[in-house]
């Protein structure tokens, strides 16, 4: 279907209402014909984020390492300078705790 050129066209804005050259009004992303003056752009915020998705496993995974525990039982005050110290070693699932 062809069209008219229109360089002698108006239009009327539709947020405003005020008439402008059809020729230089623009069609915002909500559909909306309005004047030059008056268009804004889709905002950043409103388009979605590209989310990836998570990783499922590690690539060269390292089992823990044993270690010793240290818990102090006494609370370290002025008059007890050295608290008892108690050593334990835990694994996944079972802690044993020994106390003197």
């Amino acid at each position: 279907m062809a069209y008219a050129s229109g360089k002698d066209a108006w239009g009327i804005s539709d947020r405003s209402g005020f008439r402008y050259r059809l020729r230089e009004m623009k069609r915002e992303w909500t559909g909306a014909l309005v004047g030059p003056d008056e268009y804004e752009p889709k905002h950043p915020q409103l388009y979605p984020p590209k989310v990836a998705p998570d990783p499922q496993a590690l690539r060269n995974p390292r089992p823990d390492q044993a270690e010793a525990l240290q818990v102090y039982v006494d609370q370290i005050t002025v008059e007890t300078p050295n608290a008892t110290l108690i050593r334990a070693i835990g694994k996944v699932g079972q802690v044993t705790v020994i106390t003197p």
